[in-house]
């Protein structure tokens, strides 16, 4: 019997507001798990549940860490998605070790894909977990002519089952009510095959031995799996209903986006979109605007307010000097990288929830299989332009260590973050013309198919099958957009300012002691002779040691940005920018490296991505020249 005292069961617009009859319950330490296939709505569900934010994202592999919230009803865990509880994958393996610690299930289904979703459930039920199953994007399905019978399936899956639509919160408030009910969650529904291995007298206590089981026997397993998909063929035959098709011109647009001509002149689009946006207004206008307010009118104040109070030389130059935290680090962070970052997250965002990304990992199946990857290796490679951390973490979705490898090399090696691309961009600009970008974005992805090309060709192994479900095209919750594009930014400053306030007193403190000039000297071989450019640019490569955006920063006052003399000529801009974008990981994807893909591989990465700038802007400095003259 449900806890509340509405009759609705807590599903009443009152209810979902908040109804005075709703009793709540003691605050227990019960441990909830949800789980579920990819793409199902898991992490949605969380913040609906939880009030937490975490990544909510309309493709697959989005939740590859564990998201944890302490709730009224217990602590809430999120798992990675998963097809089954096998040892496939390390999003499986994963989700089982999270399970074993479970009081209670909540299973996650699509209404679209149930079907292939409940192949889970009824894992979930044979091996005794105390389950819920939540029937989540209703909503989509009624679109597509599909309706969904759950008390139905209620009755033949022996558990609770509610039908939801996640991102409105419709059911949110009947899942919770259901949380409290906890004799009402276990099904004695457990296939024939199951029962036999459970009467043996062989499993121990832990539930998920009856999985290991099922693995030292092929002919058991095979048998288990022929009689669990049985099961799920036949519930989904009664359960789900077809009706009409209504029209739908966002299920016409998805199928186009399939389409390789439509598909791929619609991607060259939107790449010309964001540059017009993101590389012509932004960082021109925009950018131009904010950081020309703070060097003019808020720079010449800090520096006036700390020369009177501050009277020891270091600690001004520390504060306020040419690499000051209050002078150079503010405006770079606020003037540069906060309405670059804030953009491109923002596309992001959208491109995401839209559910394009998925579409344009098929795009780039064919493509990507060419350099050891799959098409689903897209999405790291599009995180990384938002941070190489991030898109090195993400590499976990592929199914080979090869691919993993591959991946990583490449986001360390020629894929700019979002903050570098920031002043990269502004850099280029400063430039101008079109065939600039043209040249830039062309030596950049010759270096993409080197590096992938060369590693495919020593690495053993060979890509994994594209593996990927294909969400219907949405139009993007307002709400949140932009509370994702809002956190991103957040976590990005919240790991940005603390390196740029490292940095600006690293430097600070090398420039008055004369470090700097002693080590212009060491590296005039390379950076003069090699490279053709200032001696001073040495700098440049002792700030990309601590953060790749960082080594940008430099070249802004060199390009005549900062209101200062230009000391670069354009194809000096050019491959100072070509260096800076193939330079070495920033200490934080360095750190991400380290531990995703260990010590050897990461001082490997390093020295490698060291040598290919340094001989990228030797190449160029030689052979673009004529662009210019």
């Amino acid at each position: 019997m449900s806890l509340f005292g509405c009759p609705c069961r807590g599903t009443c617009k009152d209810c979902m507001l908040g109804c005075a009859n709703v009793r709540k319950p003691e605050k227990n330490d019960l441990k909830i798990v949800l789980a579920g296939n990819p793409n199902v709505g898991k992490s949605v569900l969380f913040n609906a549940l939880s009030g937490f934010y975490t990544e909510i994202s309309n493709f697959p592999g989005t939740t590859v860490d564990i998201s944890r919230a302490n709730t009224e009803f217990g602590e809430l865990i999120d798992t990675p998605g998963a097809y089954s509880l096998g040892n496939y994958s390390d999003d499986e393996i994963v989700t089982r070790e999270i399970l074993k610690s479970a009081d209670i299930v909540v299973n996650v289904a699509g209404a679209l894909t149930l079907e292939r979703d409940l192949f889970l459930t009824q894992q979930l039920i044979d091996i005794g977990f105390p389950l819920i199953l939540v029937v989540n994007q209703v909503d989509e399905a009624r679109k597509n002519g599909v309706r969904i019978d759950c008390d139905l399936l209620q009755e033949d899956l022996g558990i609770r089952v509610i039908p939801c639509v996640a991102t409105e919160k419709k059911g949110i408030a009947e899942l919770t009510a259901a949380l409290y009910e906890k004799d009402a969650h276990i099904s004695n529904k457990i296939i024939p095959a199951v029962k036999e291995i459970r009467n043996t007298g062989n499993i121990t206590e832990s539930l998920l031995n009856v999985l290991d089981a099922e693995a030292k026997d092929c002919e058991t397993k095979d048998k288990i799996y022929s009689q669990r998909k049985e099961i799920v063929i036949e519930l989904s035959k009664k359960a789900v209903k077809h009706c009409g098709k209504n029209f739908d011109i966002l299920s016409i647009i998805g199928e186009l986006l399939l389409n390789p001509f439509i598909g791929g002149i619609a991607a060259l689009g939107l790449l010309y979109l964001l540059f017009q946006i993101l590389g012509v207004f932004i960082a021109g206008d925009v950018v131009d605007f904010i950081f020309n307010k703070l060097d003019s009118v808020y720079v010449p104040i800090i520096t006036k307010i700390v020369g009177k109070i501050v009277v020891f030389p270091l600690l001004n130059q520390i504060l306020a000097g040419e690499f000051g935290i209050l002078t150079m680090s503010v405006k770079i962070v606020f003037g540069v990288l906060l309405p670059l970052i804030s953009a491109f997250y923002l596309f992001m965002a959208l491109l995401e929830d839209s559910g394009y990304l998925p579409r344009l990992a098929v795009l780039a199946d064919n493509v990507l299989n060419k350099i050891g990857l799959n098409g689903r290796a897209v999405i790291p490679l599009i995180l990384g332009f938002g941070c190489g951390a991030l898109g090195t973490i993400t590499t976990r979705i592929l199914g080979s260590r090869k691919e993993r490898t591959i991946a990583t090399a490449i986001l360390g090696v020629t894929i700019p973050c979002a903050a570098q691309q920031g002043i990269i961009t502004a850099l280029l600009a400063a430039i101008g013309g079109f065939k600039v970008w043209l040249l830039y974005i062309f030596i950049i992805f010759v270096f993409i198919v080197l590096t992938g090309t060369v590693l495919n060709k020593l690495l053993k192994g060979q890509a994994t099958d594209l593996l990927i479900d294909l969400p219907p095209i949405r139009i993007p919750l307002f709400k949140n957009i932009v509370e994702k594009t809002f956190f991103r930014v957040w976590n990005f400053l919240a790991e940005a300012i603390p390196l740029f306030i490292i940095s600006s007193v690293m430097i600070s403190i090398l420039n008055f002691a004369g470090f700097l000039k002693w080590l212009q000297q060491a590296l005039a071989p390379i950076v003069v002779n090699l490279l053709h450019l200032p001696a001073q640019f040495s700098d440049v490569f002792v700030m990309g040691l601590i953060r790749r955006d960082f080594a940008s920063v430099g070249l802004l006052g060199m390009a005549g940005l900062e209101n200062s003399a230009r000391t670069l000529s354009d194809l000096q801009i050019l491959t100072a920018s070509i260096v800076v974008t193939l330079f070495v990981p920033c200490i934080a994807a360095l750190i991400v490296i380290f531990k995703e893909r260990g010590i050897k591989e990461a001082v490997i990465l390093w020295a490698g991505t060291f040598m290919i700038s340094v001989a990228a802007g030797a190449i160029v400095t030689r052979t673009m020249g004529f662009l210019f003259s």
